[in-house]
């Protein structure tokens, strides 16, 4: 039986973040709640597609999931419960901004089948977070961590960002440091440098906002981030993420070991959601209307990946993660030696210092992760 990991896509916020380029915007409750009725409905009609499937992770992303009522989330998690082949030991995520919740609705989303959450944080730092237009202070985010420990959440990621404007290398290892003198520490960190996206408002209006970190500012937090995060206990287990031995996102595996693990696909419902299963590629309608009416084939920009597109996601997408690849796994997938389809940038990377290569496995040195896009760039065929 395959391996499907859900993604499932809620796209409202109370208001957007300057840096945030994500599909999602204010909405009202009566449209979140058309938006949850289309929701189960594409959840329903497309389950006869996965009969051959086991659900192995579930999450809720966004957005901000955590700001639809519980009672919302409790109904698509039936509805997959019922329509679906929900494994036993499923991991459901769900991502929630900390002024969007309290005990009472942590506890409710805990009963219904909730056993994993993220928290938004970013940075514990207020004039950080007023700067980039996060809706929640620092205490708040310990308010709503105090709630998740109490309604009994033991699997918790927090969501951390560098190189923000005003961000030095001092507030943001405080920032780390923060967060794990929280009782108990978070299983999960998820520490991410912020790319300004073009189209947002911190791309358009860059001049209005405090300067951010210079590039070999931004290098030094990366370096102390994992520093420090490794002297806690924490394992880089992929370019961004660490976790605590056992408590890896088995959700984001399921992404970074497609292109190994042939039989892991994903589906995302809800608007614009982007899906692979088997060789076929493809999103969701980002029109809401259209989603809501679903009088016609909301599938956009289907693709069928050709055997090039696997092989480089194969490579590109295991690089992600520190354990790296296996050039027999590439043989056995592909009926192709690694070194006949890559010989030129492996030859080049591992000169360089930027991939090392012992007996089967190919991986990025410390510093081919400080540098993996201009490594990845080099395998696309």
């Amino acid at each position: 039986m395959q391996t499907l990991g859900v993604y499932i896509h809620i796209p409202f916020c109370v208001r957007k973040c300057v840096y945030c380029d994500f599909l999602s915007a204010p909405a009202t409750q009566e449209t979140q709640r058309l938006y949850v009725e289309a929701l189960k409905k594409e959840i329903r009609e497309n389950a006869g597609l996965y009969t051959e499937h086991a659900v192995e992770t579930i999450f809720f992303g966004g957005g901000t999931p955590s700001l639809l009522r519980e009672g919302h989330i409790k109904d698509i998690l039936s509805i997959l419960k019922i329509y679906y082949k929900i494994s036993p030991n499923v991991e459901i995520t769900l991502e929630a901004n900390p002024k969007t919740t309290d005990l009472k609705k942590l506890c409710a989303l805990k009963a219904a089948g909730i056993n994993r959450l993220s928290i938004g944080l970013q940075s514990t730092d207020n004039n950080e977070l007023k700067t980039i237009g996060r809706i929640h202070t620092y205490d708040d985010f310990l308010q709503t961590y105090s709630d998740a420990r109490a309604a009994g959440f033991d699997n918790i990621n927090i969501d951390l960002m560098s190189a923000l404007p005003s961000q030095t290398l001092k507030s943001w290892t405080n920032t780390l440091k923060n967060v794990l003198k929280l009782t108990p520490p978070p299983e999960h960190i998820s520490a991410y440098s912020l790319i300004v996206e073009e189209g947002t408002p911190l791309y358009e209006h860059i001049d209005c906002f405090p300067p951010v970190p210079d590039e070999e500012t931004e290098r030094q937090m990366y370096y102390e981030t994992s520093r420090i995060l490794g002297e806690y206990g924490y394992t880089r287990y992929e370019i961004s993420n660490y976790a605590k031995q056992g408590y890896e996102s088995r959700h984001n595996r399921i992404y970074w070991q497609r292109g190994i693990k042939h039989t892991h696909d994903y589906v995302g419902f809800g608007l614009g959601a982007s899906s692979t299963v088997s060789c076929r590629r493809w999103k969701n309608t980002s029109d809401m209307s259209a989603y809501l009416a679903q009088t016609a084939d909301i599938k956009e920009d289907i693709q069928t990946l050709s055997q090039t597109d696997l092989m480089e996601e194969f490579v590109f997408l295991g690089l992600r993660m520190t354990s790296g690849i296996s050039a027999a796994e590439f043989y056995q997938t592909f009926q192709k030696s690694i070194d006949d389809i890559y010989k030129v940038p492996l030859e080049k990377w591992i000169s360089q210092g930027l991939l090392v290569r012992e007996g089967d496995n190919i991986r990025l040195t410390d510093r081919g992760i400080d540098l993996s896009n201009t490594v990845f760039a080099d395998f696309i065929l």
